[in-house]
């Protein structure tokens, strides 16, 4: 397996890179980027791509990615590709068929791991599994309780492999981290450098993470950038992390994430910066009885 990239063992045996590329683009962003940023991140040596039906770019990420094996810079056993079913298909009987939907606009013939939001679907998702549509099957935004609802479910036949959820220095989910560990299902982050730039869905008054002085202090010591930092943290942690970005430069800059360590007292410091602060608390679903936030973890 390709060094630069290290790999995590799900608890189904199969392997997800510890680095991946997210795909998520606010509205302002034309698609034409998605393909472009999409391309440059395989290029630059990210082999774990971060989807889903609902940010409506699967056919641009299909685009770059098949281009890229058509090249031979990749083949499609290389990529490990994650797509998430969207809420309006969580009827079982829809399940099946947002996945179909999703592989017909990605031109694939399964996806390396498919995640559900929310617990009713669960059996639907194993038969993706079963008829090979999905070679994993895991969950997205669930606490602990709802994890725990899950794996107690009589007759449960796959155990998801991991739960996507946002983390960061600011909210970096110890207890969830530790829970997940226990019932070995790989943690994955989202938001890990800070959502500033989605407009649509956060608060444009909220801290900027990245301008964190621990993490600037860091960054000089280590001659690193702060993103650089933020994303070495979690990968110490034994966190799968998800980066983002359009721009070339931190693309490529992103995947050198490898290249360096933290000390344990640079761990402690960032550890220090936890508030619970979430950039995506979705305040429009609280009233939602499947609600995650509302639980301490």
């Amino acid at each position: 397996m390709n060094s630069k990239h290290q790999y995590v063992e799900l608890n189904d045996g199969h392997f997800i890179p510890r680095l991946g590329f997210g795909t998520y683009k606010p509205q302002e962003v034309p698609n034409s980027k998605t393909i472009e940023a999409t391309k440059i991140a395989i290029e630059a040596g990210f082999r774990h791509i971060d989807c889903a039906y609902a940010y409506q770019v699967e056919e641009e990420v299909g685009l770059a990615i098949r281009s890229k094996i058509a090249d031979g810079t990749v083949k499609r056993e290389d990529i490990f590709y994650t797509s998430k079913l969207w809420s309006t298909f969580h009827r079982p009987e829809l399940v099946q068929s947002c996945l179909e939907k999703s592989l017909k606009k990605l031109n694939f013939d399964y996806v390396d791991l498919y995640l559900i939001h929310s617990p009713m679907e669960l059996k639907a998702m194993e038969k993706c599994k079963d008829a090979g549509l999905a070679k994993s099957i895991g969950v997205s935004n669930f606490n602990r309780r709802q994890l725990e609802m899950i794996l107690n479910k009589p007759g449960l036949k796959y155990k998801p492999v991991c739960n996507q959820v946002e983390c960061h220095v600011y909210h970096n989910q110890r207890k969830l981290l530790d829970f997940c560990k226990s019932k070995n299902i790989v943690l994955v982050a989202y938001g890990a450098l800070g959502t500033q730039r989605d407009k649509q869905w956060v608060d444009q008054s909220s801290p900027v993470l990245l301008d964190d002085p621990v993490l600037g202090a860091l960054a000089k010591k280590h001659k690193r950038s702060p993103a650089l930092i933020a994303l070495r943290y979690q990968l110490q942690r034994g966190v799968v992390v998800l980066a983002q970005s359009f721009k070339e430069n931190e693309i490529k800059e992103n995947i050198q994430v490898f290249d360096f360590e933290l000390t344990a007292e640079d761990m402690k410091d960032l550890d220090d910066l936890n508030r619970n602060y979430r950039y995506l608390a979705a305040e429009f679903g609280a009233d939602h009885p499947n609600y995650p936030f509302a639980d301490e973890y």
